[in-house]
């Protein structure tokens, strides 16, 4: 813990309000002057996703996932996270869809958390591996039994004339699978995001945020530490 930046900034919030933050964000901000002296970005992001969970109103495991296509063109769209260990970060989607093509062709990947209530922010960026057929079949069978069916009838990614044509999908796969167990399909499965590095941010006032970037050459190898300006 740096005593002295915790002491500078106490003094500095008694003698006025910082603009757009309330006595528990200050609070919180003040408990958090010391992430930037942690050394495992893991558990780090573990306590951090803990705190989104008891603060943000709506989906704290959501995150922006950022690809590229055959030009290079970058994409990016929202997604829940579904899973998280030190192997890395888990999402599933149908593998025949925009992303699912751009992740299968570069095998990479940028994601990032932000939670506003707490200010913070986490940028990953790294190596893109399929999970297994048995993660992938065990996460599916925990959905909504709706939610399985829609997998079978949406064609991710690809154009759709009404919603009607839509609705019909469903309600094909809905009587195809009336009875018993609703498979997984062959072309939906998850991708897992294997760190090269990952930034944790934490905004300060007057835009003098703090910022730590551990990075690695490899997905299984040593992660080094640096703080970066703002």
């Amino acid at each position: 813990m740096d005593f002295g930046a915790l002491w500078r900034f106490r003094r500095t919030t008694s003698a006025r309000k910082v603009p757009g933050m309330s006595l528990n964000e200050l609070t919180t901000l003040t408990a958090s002057l010391g992430f930037t002296e942690r050394n495992d970005p893991f558990k780090l992001f573990a306590e951090w996703m803990e705190d989104a969970k008891k603060s943000e109103p709506n989906d704290p495991d959501a995150m922006s996932v950022a690809t590229v296509d055959e030009d290079g063109l970058p994409n990016v769209r929202m997604i829940l996270l579904k899973d998280f260990s030190e192997r890395g970060f888990v999402f599933y989607t149908n593998f025949e869809s925009q992303k699912g093509h751009e992740i299968l062709a570069t095998g990479k990947a940028a994601l990032c958390f932000h939670w506003k209530t707490l200010r913070r922010q986490v940028r990953v960026r790294g190596i893109v591996e399929t999970v297994s057929d048995a993660e992938a079949d065990a996460y599916f069978k925990s959905r909504a039994r709706d939610s399985r069916i829609g997998a079978w009838a949406s064609q991710q990614s690809r154009p759709l004339k009404a919603r009607f044509e839509l609705e019909t999908a469903v309600a094909m796969a809905t009587a195809r699978y009336a009875l018993g167990d609703v498979p997984r399909p062959p072309y939906w499965s998850g991708f897992r995001v294997r760190p090269l590095s990952i930034e944790f941010w934490h905004d300060r006032p007057f835009r003098l945020h703090d910022r730590v970037v551990f990075r690695r050459e490899k997905p299984d190898g040593e992660f080094s530490k640096a703080r970066l300006y703002p």
